[in-house]
């Protein structure tokens, strides 16, 4: 059973989802989204995925009000960005962020914080050196963006998995 379904929460959310996207019941798309979500879930079976282990779950709430109101800052100023065709400050580049964070799962969280809010794109993370490459698309002050990532996501991680 575990080999089929290895994550069936997983297969069965991807199924819930692909009937919410077709917004049909018909048999055939029953059918197609049950096929694609029991491949889904099998092939993360190969992942060999751990559950995170949380040490303080009620942070889990904050952190997410704190990406939600960050992804709602950073739609309107991409927005922004886009309407004034870019005459802003700031300029698009790259920025190499040290992390405390070695956790796979803490890294995996930060990477989904990170590609949810425009303008930003986790480009690489260095395991040796343990940095993290972000693309920004409107850069004024480095250092804001460093003390970004690292007080306000990587800390909070940092705390939940501790």
């Amino acid at each position: 059973m575990n080999r089929v379904f290895p994550h069936p929460v997983l297969s069965l959310g991807l199924l819930v989802i692909w009937l919410i996207l077709q917004q049909s019941l018909s048999p055939g798309n029953i059918v197609l989204g049950a096929i694609i979500a029991i491949g889904a879930g099998a092939a993360t079976g190969a992942l060999a995925l751990t559950r995170p282990k949380l040490k303080k779950p009620w942070l889990v709430p904050v952190l997410f009000v704190v990406v939600t109101i960050d992804i709602i800052r950073s739609n309107v100023a991409v927005a922004w960005l886009i309407l004034t065709q870019g005459s802003g400050p700031g300029t698009a580049r790259f920025l190499e962020i040290p992390l405390e964070l070695r956790d796979p799962n803490g890294l995996v969280f930060l990477s989904m914080i990170i590609t949810s809010t425009p303008g930003t794109v986790w480009v690489e993370h260095d395991q040796q050196a343990n940095t993290l490459l972000l693309h920004i698309l409107d850069v004024i002050d480095e250092q804001e963006w460093i003390d970004t990532i690292k007080g306000r996501y990587e800390r909070l991680i940092l705390e939940i998995l501790a």
